[in-house]
């Protein structure tokens, strides 16, 4: 297995994303959907090929690559000093692709100037995050289908 290569997304990557965003939510955020099929799709509804090329051409979605195909997808918003996604697929899990998505966009934040980066993190991923430096910032807050965690993390200059 190769080291994972991390890039911006490119138009042609948004059916390759939308895949590992849906496969990821689907099979591995139980803790959050509870196998709940109406949370599941309105979780993925903007996960299509189409809602992820916007969110591609918006500038912000990160891919990892492992042995040349995308394994998983992270989304960095610059302006607001945010992660706002970082998944990866299932059968990809455990290989540190979310930790190299994780700490590529860190670095991105902090190279942008962004000296406290905040994401929400899913049940699912909370405890990833605490073990990579964020801290809680409040108790756990309902969102539009889930409960969400919201972190931030110092970065240094």
């Amino acid at each position: 297995m190769s080291a994972p290569r991390i890039r911006p997304a490119r138009p042609e990557d948004a059916d390759a994303c939308a895949r590992v965003l849906t496969a990821s939510i689907t099979a591995l955020c139980d803790a959050d959907h509870r196998g709940d099929p109406a949370v599941i799709a309105r979780w993925v509804a903007n996960k299509t090929p189409e809602g992820v090329a916007r969110m591609i051409a918006a500038g912000g979605v990160r891919v990892a690559e492992l042995d040349g195909r995308i394994a998983a997808v992270g989304e960095v918003d610059k302006e607001e000093g945010k992660i706002t996604l970082n998944y990866v697929d299932p059968p990809c899990r455990r290989r540190g692709l979310s930790s190299a998505l994780l700490a590529a966009m860190e670095a991105e934040l902090a190279r942008s100037g962004i000296r406290t980066a905040r994401l929400t993190a899913t049940a699912t991923a909370r405890e990833f995050y605490l073990r990579h430096g964020w801290s809680p910032v409040g108790p756990g807050r309902a969102g539009r289908w889930i409960v969400g965690y919201p972190m931030h993390k110092p970065l240094a200059p």
